[in-house]
Order: C-alpha cells, then structure tokens, then sequence
C-alpha cells in the first residue's frame, strides 16, 4: 500500500459498505485516468469485494489495487480485451450465474466507452443477468468541464462523442466531413502517434475553435483552445506535446450574425403582418436607426414578395 493512500481503504469501508451489493452482478467500475486519488470510495470497496476482477490489463490493474492495499488471488483475475472480449464475457456470465460479484475495469476512465465492456454488457444483459455502473473520471468530461464549448443558451446545444476517428481511409475522409457540418460540439480521442496527423486533418475547419487536452490529471497536463488551422503549430512547438493521450474538443460550429438588411427585413416582416405599410416603416426606422427612404423601399418589396 501506498502511504500516501493508507487511510483510502478504511474510509471507502465506512462511507461505502452500509449499501447494497448483489451477487451474480456485474460491476461496470471507473478508474483513474492519471491521478490515482481519482478514485472514487464506493469503486474501492467494490474493487476489493469483487470475487472476479475483468480486466483491460490485469498487469495495470494490479498496480492500482496495490497502491490502495487490496490483494487478489490469482484465480480471482480474468483479462478482457478488445481481443478476447466475446470469449472473455461468456466466462463472466458464468461466472455471474454462479453468484459471484465481477468487477469490470479499463486501464483508464470508465469500460464500455472507447474501451473494452460495451459487448460484455452486452451479453450480461442477453444472459438476463445485472451490471450496475461506478461513475468516476472521465477524460471526455474532465476535457469537456473546461474547455467553456458547451454553453446552456448556444443555439447548438450539448455534444456528441466520436471517440477515436476509423483508420480507414475513405470511412476517415467521410468522418472528417461529417464532423465539419456537425454545428454541435464534437469530442474526439486520439492516440500519440497519431496526433499529428489529425490536427493536419483537422486544419481544413480554419477558424473554428478546437480545444486539445492532453494527460489530463497527470502532472504535465496541458489544455489549449486556438484555432483548428492553428493546433499543428501548437503541437509542433514542444516536442513534448506529441506524449500522452488526448482528447480533441471542436466547438461549436459559430453561424455567422445576420447582416443588418436580413435584420431589417426580420423587422418589417413582423410589423406588416400587424400593421399598414407607412406605420410599419414608421416603427422600424425608429427600432433600427435606418433610413425611412431605404426601409420604404424594403417593405414594398417584401410586400410584393408576400402577395406573388
């Protein structure tokens, strides 16, 4: 155990073990993604009650129960990958259907998102067997929660996750398109070895904004908002800033301000539903300061337009 964690395991005990833990259940557990005191009290309680802990690396997973001081035996420990996971989630069900308690875990944030646990899921539910999910970090959040992208009153509100683009080229070029209409914001993870290659990708979009974060909660976490024709600049700048996984934030696609006619014409159009020609002019060159010869000229035409 680490001394620095020494009392994590005795307070998750008592905030934590008072609740509920079926058996023949399986627990879908976030972890850290960084920062190991990212863990929450409940996921170690259920990390050291677990009888099975699925794992994406049982090699990393070990290092993090061993940093809290919980111990497994070895029969208690079952790796499950993008490699094995249909193999490895029949294994769990029977495992579950024996009654015992399964703990899923990635190497880092939440299973099932952008990483192993979705078809495990899956098939749990198919066996008509329980999961019951541990929230805890998340790197899509984390980037999310300070970036300033998502705001309640934008007209393009809230955001889709992409996660990680296809490597195909031609189902690649179409992603990139989509994402370039797409006017809501857009999270993106990618690896370092391809980094660079999407900001090439991504400096197509000019002025729209992108937020890159990258090691989020580590010690050299870094978070930058510039323009998307900018971040190959950005990461070429520190050599260092090509390490460590990242999340890449589009903003939201900004659509341009009206010009002051298409204002203008918005005004006319509601006052002469509701008002003769002249006093509909009258109210519009006193709510927008244009001139009345101009805005005479204007509703005539939409006038004309309205009756054709």
């Amino acid at each position: 155990m680490s001394a620095s964690y020494a009392n994590a395991l005795a307070a998750a005990h008592d905030a934590a073990a008072s609740q509920d833990y079926p058996k023949g259940a399986l627990y879908v557990v976030a972890t850290p993604i960084g920062n190991l005191a990212d863990i929450t009290l409940r996921a170690l309680h259920v990390l050291e009650l677990a009888d099975t802990l699925a794992c994406e690396d049982t090699r990393h997973t070990r290092q993090l129960l061993r940093a809290y001081g919980i111990d497994k035996r070895p029969g208690q420990w079952l790796a499950l990958h993008q490699h094995n996971e249909v193999a490895a989630a029949q294994a769990v069900v029977e495992r579950l259907q024996r009654g015992e308690r399964v703990a899923c875990v990635s190497d880092a944030g939440t299973p099932a998102v952008s990483d192993p646990g979705a078809r495990l899921v899956t098939a749990v539910h198919a066996a008509g067997l329980r999961a019951i999910g541990l929230p805890g970090a998340s790197s899509v959040l984390c980037a999310l929660s300070v970036a300033g992208a998502v705001a309640a009153d934008d007209a393009a509100q809230g955001f889709v996750f992409i996660g990680f683009l296809p490597t195909r080229p031609g189902e690649r070029a179409a992603a990139l398109q989509a994402l370039a209409r797409e006017p809501r914001a857009v999270v993106l993870l990618e690896a370092p070895h391809r980094i660079a290659a999407l900001t090439a990708e991504l400096a197509a979009l000019g002025e729209r904004r992108v937020t890159l974060a990258r090691e989020l909660t580590k010690q050299f976490e870094e978070v930058a908002t510039l323009p998307a024709s900018a971040c190959g600049a950005w990461l070429a700048a520190a050599r260092e800033r090509s390490q460590g996984e990242f999340v890449v934030l589009l903003h939201p696609l900004q659509t341009p301000p009206p010009t002051t006619e298409d204002a203008h014409d918005a005004t006319l159009r509601l006052l002469l539903a509701e008002l003769p020609l002249k006093s509909a002019v009258r109210v519009a060159t006193s709510l927008t300061g244009a001139g009345r010869n101009a805005l005479y000229q204007r509703a005539l035409a939409l006038q004309e337009e309205a009756n054709d």
